[in-house]
């Protein structure tokens, strides 16, 4: 009987890993597209907020609020892919730092 090293395995697993759809959900989605997806949202909501301060320094202040809570929108959601940032980083420090 083979024993395959433990090492070989957890690497094979990490580089497959999903997480599910949803609750009960039968599909399963890759870390790496679900992060691929919010950095997209970001990026939308970048795009709005510059969007919108354009057409309030074109058009006049007519809709500050509007364009306050986009910006608002914008500025929660880079902080937020900042603190996913930090927190996959501290991660991989943390992994790093492993003596096997």
């Amino acid at each position: 009987m083979s024993i395959d090293p433990i090492t070989k395995n957890l690497f094979e697993s990490a580089l497959g890993a999903t997480m599910p759809k949803g609750p009960g959900g039968t599909g399963s989605v890759s870390f790496a597209d679900q992060l691929k997806s919010k950095i997209e949202d970001v990026n939308k909501l970048q795009n709005d907020a510059d969007t919108a301060m354009e057409q309030s320094s074109v058009k006049g202040a007519t809709n500050i609020h509007e364009t306050m809570i986009r910006l608002e929108e914008a500025d929660m959601g880079l902080r937020m892919l900042a603190k996913v940032r930090n927190k996959a980083l501290d991660a991989y420090h943390e992994v790093m730092h492993m003596q096997f």
